[in-house]
């Protein structure tokens, strides 16, 4: 017991360092309106519970249903290359997800022996470089975004994939596939990529997180949205509500209208094509989402300068999000991080979020 007591007050030390770094705060804020479901305020857990489904129904509507994980293929990986790092050997490969759909991920096992006990994993999901997967590792010229390579350092296994039409993908045939939209094939992709983690023998299968920046962000949210087993999400510049999303008239001629970036095949082309990219008729914003993570831990980075994704957007949504956190008595799972910088994970956040990952899982 005063081992255990003794580690989290290190922990909550490191956290409190890099919070003068970074403005990491565990969130506070009160909302009322958020806590209704068919005209009713939300006073219990189970009424939460009502409301959850029914945001990841609503969230399918706009991204199409969710295909059925429970009959597919053995995953039937191949390696096609490996390389040794600091602590870790990383494996280049593919794994089928379903019939005829094959994955190809970067996969960082420890060298260290690890028959003494499992070792916490971490889905690791790139942003918009057309590197895709390799980003991750440390091969992009933008800084900041090696996180994959920088767990494995730490000692998770790390399974880091490529998103459709980017890396290995990027010739992706969005046309031609099952899926509704590019954000569905990524959910169910991700997904898969728990199954896989947990058929792991050295995977501790309780203990699995997601982090990803900007595309990876908001794709972190969704995978920890749909699946319950991902413990920790931690997000990135990936997100704001929909009515604060504004990246200039440029943009917006471009796209058809302010929403038009999301209707893109790579993310959700029915927001235009069903709902006209009117934000008021989008049947979910990105607050339902992250509340259908509560009471599981949450770490949002959030750069006071991103021009992507609005800090005042962030914070109008934080205060619904916490709320259903309060409901939980879960306050202390919430993490924001609100760093004096442009659309970036700055190396203090990094940290911090590092430091947040390490207190759930290293106990």
């Amino acid at each position: 017991m005063r081992t255990l007591i003794h580690f989290r007050f290190i922990a909550v030390i490191a956290i409190v360092l890099f919070a003068g770094a970074c403005g990491l705060s565990r969130n506070s804020h009160a909302g009322k309106v958020f806590l209704v479901y068919k005209g009713r305020k939300i006073t219990t857990v189970e009424q939460w519970n009502k409301k959850r489904k029914t945001i990841l129904a609503h969230m399918q509507e706009a991204m199409g249903p969710l295909p059925d994980l429970k009959r597919n293929p053995p995953f039937n990986v191949h390696v096609l290359d490996s390389t040794t790092g600091t602590g870790y050997k990383r494996y280049t490969i593919r794994f089928t997800v379903a019939k005829g759909e094959d994955l190809p991920a970067l996969l960082y096992l420890p060298l260290e022996p690890t028959a003494r006990k499992k070792i916490p994993a971490v889905i690791a999901l790139h942003g918009t470089d057309n590197l895709g997967k390799l980003s991750v590792a440390g091969y992009s010229a933008l800084a900041n975004r090696d996180y994959a390579k920088k767990l494995a350092e730490r000692g998770y296994v790390v399974l880091a994939p490529d998103y459709p039409s980017f890396g290995d993908l990027k010739n992706y045939d969005f046309d031609n596939d099952r899926y509704q939209s590019g954000t569905m094939k990524g959910i169910f992709d991700h997904m898969r990529c728990v199954d896989y983690l947990q058929s792991l023998p050295m995977v501790d299968a309780s203990k699995i997180a997601v982090i990803g920046h900007s595309l990876g962000g908001h794709n972190a949210l969704f995978l920890g949205a749909f699946d319950q087993r991902v413990k920790v999400v931690i997000a990135s510049c990936g997100w704001r509500l929909f009515p604060y999303y504004d990246l200039g008239p440029a943009m917006e001629k471009q796209y058809g209208g302010k929403l038009g970036p999301w209707a893109q095949k790579r993310y959700m082309p029915l927001l235009k094509e069903k709902y006209q990219l009117q934000p008021g008729r989008i049947p979910f914003d990105f607050d339902d989402i992250i509340a259908t993570i509560a009471p599981r831990v949450f770490f949002t980075n959030s750069p006071l300068r991103d021009a992507n994704f609005s800090v005042a957007g962030v914070r109008a949504g934080l205060k619904n999000i916490s709320a259903v956190y309060g409901l939980y008595n879960a306050s202390g799972a919430l993490y924001t991080c609100f760093p004096d910088a442009a659309h970036d994970f700055p190396e203090a956040a990094t940290k911090a979020a590092f430091h947040v990952l390490d207190s759930v899982f290293k106990k």
